[in-house]
């Protein structure tokens, strides 16, 4: 069997115990086994981690890299909103494009080679960021699947127009469908348009929701209600839903249930909840991240990732959803090697699974996109931020990054 390449003694993330030797052709995965009998160009990875491509579930490209541009003192949610709403009066497409390609650009490095963004829209940006990130999506296309959520940051129902600019959007080419319902006084009233615009589009959904610590009030409920009436099940996230970390366990457990039969999936974002959350506390601030691998662990299709870079809403990141993974087992206290190795679950195999990717995986005959890494495991991913060292899309590197070396003296 002649193949175009082949990666000997290879470790596949999930099936760590074994090395395997990968064989592509036709930007396929043509052949994986144990001593693959192949000719055609090779390459040693040692042992090395192989996982089939980072995912990015929840990211803002639209507004990253505006730390120069908004000036804040409170680091409350509601400064970040009103620091980004002024300062989108002043973006146009090509700013778009330029900010967002870089941090696209960033995350593409980082192994990402799925992402869904969520991009503002309404009367005052109107289609701006949403037509600068479809020419992003077609520009970086050979090495990442890139996807737009529109949704209304500053409310739907109480922001007059709003409504018909999601529309234009979806009509553009928007693939999802979001919300944030605490944006609007009738929140219920919100979530009931979302499902409505996603029915019309045949798109999936995925709200910003529940943010904030006070479980008194929980929208999570009235999404799964919608998810079961409309035969969403299985096309909607939630994100951030802060609130599930200030619920006792055993009530936690029980929403879990409810998320998962209602076939409600959901994202933690622990370096903006991390930032945003409890900043009306001068001692013992609560962490305000939920415990998505205790759901995970009972059904739900959890994700983690990054949310924000460089702005009011986190004013950092490298755009690294190993670094997001490591940073949600500190904060969350996973220190056992199988809930590390759910974490990069949760930036990998588990995002896929949220965003309904059909074509995921290192299995013969699915597409050859994958990310080595300088580990064997996954939770030694996780432990030691590893690092990627090369990413291939469909047979074709993509991204090489050198391992340091050092150079001790004579």
């Amino acid at each position: 069997m002649s193949l175009d390449h082949i990666f000997r003694n290879a470790r596949i993330a999930g099936r760590e115990d074994t090395l395997v030797d990968i064989g592509i052709k036709d930007g396929r995965f043509a052949a994986i086994e144990v001593k693959l009998e192949a000719d055609g160009p090779q390459e040693d990875l040692g042992g090395r981690l192989v996982v089939p491509g980072f995912c990015e579930t929840h990211i803002h490209l639209d507004k990253s890299c505006l730390l120069g541009r908004c000036q804040c003192q409170k680091g409350t949610l509601d400064e970040a909103i009103a620091a980004v709403a002024a300062a989108k009066k002043g973006f146009t497409e090509e700013d778009v494009y330029e900010r967002a390609s870089r941090t696209l650009e960033k995350a593409i490095l980082q192994g990402t080679q799925r992402m869904r963004t969520h991009v503002e829209v309404d009367p005052r940006i109107g289609l701006t960021s949403v037509k600068a990130l479809l020419k992003l999506k077609q520009a970086y296309a050979w090495a990442i699947d890139l996807k737009l959520c529109v949704f209304p940051q500053e409310g739907l129902l109480d922001d007059p127009g709003c409504e018909d600019v999601m529309v234009a959007a979806l009509e553009a080419g928007a693939d999802v469908v979001g919300g944030a319902p605490y944006m609007d006084k009738d929140s219920h009233g919100q979530i009931a348009r979302i499902f409505a615009l996603a029915q019309r589009f045949n798109v999936d959904i995925d709200f910003h929701l529940d943010f904030g610590l006070d479980p008194s009030h929980l929208d999570l409920l009235e999404v799964c209600r919608l998810a079961e009436e409309t035969g969403w099940s299985g096309r909607v996230a939630i994100g951030h839903v802060t609130k599930l970390s200030a619920v006792p366990e055993p009530r936690l457990m029980e929403l879990g249930k409810r998320l998962a039969e209602a076939g409600v999936a959901l994202t933690a974002l622990p370096s903006t909840d991390l930032f945003l959350i409890g900043r009306e506390y001068d001692h013992n601030v609560p962490r305000g991240v939920a415990l998505a691998h205790k759901l995970k662990e009972i059904g739900v299709t959890c994700s983690l990732s990054t949310n924000n870079v460089l702005n009011p809403f986190t004013p950092f990141g490298d755009c690294s959803t190993v670094r997001i993974a490591n940073l949600y087992a500190n904060v969350a206290q996973v220190g056992t090697p199988a809930g590390m190795a759910d974490c990069l679950d949760m930036v990998s195999a588990s995002s896929a699974k949220l965003m309904n990717v059909a074509d995921y995986g290192i299995e013969v005959g699915q597409p050859a996109n994958l990310v080595a890494l300088a580990c064997e495991s996954r939770a030694q991913a996780v432990a030691e931020l590893a690092q990627p060292l090369f990413a291939m899309k469909a047979g074709r590197r993509t991204v090489t990054r050198p391992a340091p070396t050092l150079h001790q003296p004579e």
